[in-house]
């Protein structure tokens, strides 16, 4: 039976609860598990031995496995939405491409409203909120690229198709006026 996720934040943890200088030990935390090359257990205990370095109190080993597991699940829905969408743009021309990244960067922006409205008053920490600022920003960077990259595939197929038109036209031998009027009609010019 699958378990349905949790809405809101849920409980902190006692890695959540650790003060902002801890978080340069969270992050390289993170980072180790991530990587997967080590023993939780051995990163644990140099964990706690980085927050021992700033004064603070070591952080449970059973706190510790539920903050690696929560991580290794939210890194696999990210893995299945990447193969997901790897999967999906194969499959598309260039047009649909565009479609697709447009809608996934609207989906992003509405995760991020829905989070900000889901904090409540407690809102989200600096981090969090820099995050998914960050998120945003590469969403909404991705759309101009995405389109700009559209517009060049247009303007390439224009020029490739006004250069096949002159050839064909000068072949038959066909008027300026025939040319010009094909030229409109298959890109849309208008002169």
């Amino acid at each position: 039976m699958a378990s349905a996720r949790r809405k809101g934040r849920g409980r902190l943890s006692s890695i959540d609860l650790l003060p902002p200088e801890a978080e340069s030990a969270v992050i390289w935390a993170m980072g180790e598990l991530r990587e997967r090359k080590r023993l939780q257990i051995d990163i644990h205990k140099e964990f706690n031995s980085r927050l021992a370095d700033l004064g603070l109190q070591p952080v449970s080993l059973s706190a510790f496995n539920r903050y690696a597991i929560r991580l290794a699940a939210t890194a696999r829905r990210l893995e299945e939405t990447r193969a997901i969408a790897a999967a999906v743009t194969e499959r598309l021309g260039p047009g649909e491409a565009d479609e697709l990244t447009v809608m996934v960067a609207e989906a992003i922006k509405t995760l991020i409203f829905e989070l900000l409205e889901d904090a409540g008053e407690g809102g989200i920490g600096p981090k969090g909120a820099m995050e998914m600022a960050q998120a945003l920003h590469h969403a909404v960077r991705t759309q101009s690229v995405s389109s700009k990259r559209r517009r060049e595939v247009e303007e390439e197929f224009a020029a490739k198709a006004k250069k096949a038109v002159d050839q064909v036209a000068k072949q038959k031998g066909l008027s300026a006026e025939t040319v010009e009027a094909i030229k409109a009609k298959i890109l849309g010019i208008e002169r």
